[in-house]
């Protein structure tokens, strides 16, 4: 079973994603609505996958992605992002961001994004 952890304080525009991956019996969700909350989780039980909104009330995504490769750098992130491609990438350069998600992903970005982990979960394996 696969363990993703979402952070977002504002779950509407990624209701989408969250309902597609809560369907999938293969995948245990949970959420959180800060960074601190993020941190605590990983720190107690870390996730395969954390899933960060562009927008948190306690840090800003990318550095809650530097702190948590302090915690655990084996726990894959995916950041939702307002960014152009060559933009995110340039400020995330290094951290081994697995996924940039539009600001409202949908089903079609789940399956991508689930495609990406179980590739790289299939290649540490």
């Amino acid at each position: 079973m696969l363990s993703i952890l979402v952070v977002t304080s504002h779950r509407k525009p990624l209701r989408s994603l969250i309902e597609t991956l809560s369907s999938d019996s293969e995948i245990h969700l949970e959420e959180v609505v800060s960074g601190t909350e993020a941190l605590n989780s990983v720190r107690l039980s870390p996730p395969h996958l954390v899933v960060i909104d562009g927008e948190l009330p306690d840090i800003k995504p990318l550095d809650l992605v530097r702190s948590l490769l302090q915690v655990n750098a084996m726990v894959a992130t995916a950041v939702v992002s307002s960014l152009s491609e060559e933009q995110f990438h340039e400020e995330s350069e290094g951290l081994g961001i697995l996924a940039q998600l539009p600001v409202q992903p949908g089903e079609k970005d789940a399956a991508e994004l689930m495609n990406k982990l179980k590739n790289v979960l299939g290649q540490l394996g």
